[in-house]
């Protein structure tokens, strides 16, 4: 891989990330909202959910710090977009199947670009796997924990199996030597529509016989 094509990877990597903090970002705040909190719980939750996945990711693969407490455009991303979210609510809030989106592109593009982050170390294709799946899922669990409520990844909503089914297409294309910048938008596109079809066809992972 030369170095042009390094470069080219790390700007998309880092836009992607950035991308990905603005949207969780928004979700956080919304559901701070939702739940009746100050501006500082709003600003906090959306911190969180933009965040949490990150810094998990990158103590997982010994990043110290994690990149998102030293690197300013993050929590700037973050906040701006939680505040405006707390300005905005009301528009925000009418606007739910956009937030679901939303939601579902964050989702594709901190998946992705965690599992290309996590093979680039280099990590064998099941540790990316499981990288990209933490990155994606971390921050919305935080979420839900400081809200009180059942994480959504645990719940019967396909949200999870989306996001290993991109990781998975990820690892797929670097074994095949793809380029790894296609590939990334291609897995975080496959998230999406896996997510927003699910949600459209009301789909939802199996529970155990009997539980209603």
């Amino acid at each position: 891989m030369g170095r042009r094509t390094v470069g080219w990877l790390f700007v998309l990597l880092n836009v992607l990330n950035l991308l990905g903090v603005g949207v969780f970002a928004a979700s956080g705040a919304l559901a701070a909202v939702r739940a009746r909190l100050d501006l500082f719980g709003v600003v906090v939750l959306g911190l969180s959910t933009a965040l949490g996945g990150g810094v998990l990711r990158d103590l997982l693969l010994g990043v110290h710090p994690p990149v998102a407490l030293r690197s300013w455009p993050y929590l700037l991303v973050a906040v701006v977009v939680s505040f405006l979210v707390f300005v905005l609510h009301p528009q925000v809030a009418k606007v739910r199947r956009a937030m679901l989106l939303a939601d579902a592109v964050g989702l594709g593009l901190f998946v992705t670009a965690s599992t290309t982050t996590a093979l680039a170390v280099p990590l064998p294709g099941y540790a990316a796997c499981l990288i990209g799946l933490t990155t994606g899922i971390g921050g919305g669990a935080i979420r839900d924990i400081l809200l009180r409520q059942i994480p959504l990844v645990l719940r019967r909503e396909i949200y999870a199996v989306a996001a290993l089914a991109g990781a998975i297409l990820v690892v797929i294309g670097h074994w095949l030597r793809l380029p790894a910048g296609p590939v990334t938008v291609v897995g975080a596109v496959l998230i999406v529509v896996i997510r927003v079809v699910a949600l459209w066809r009301r789909w939802n992972a199996p529970v155990p016989p009997g539980v209603v």
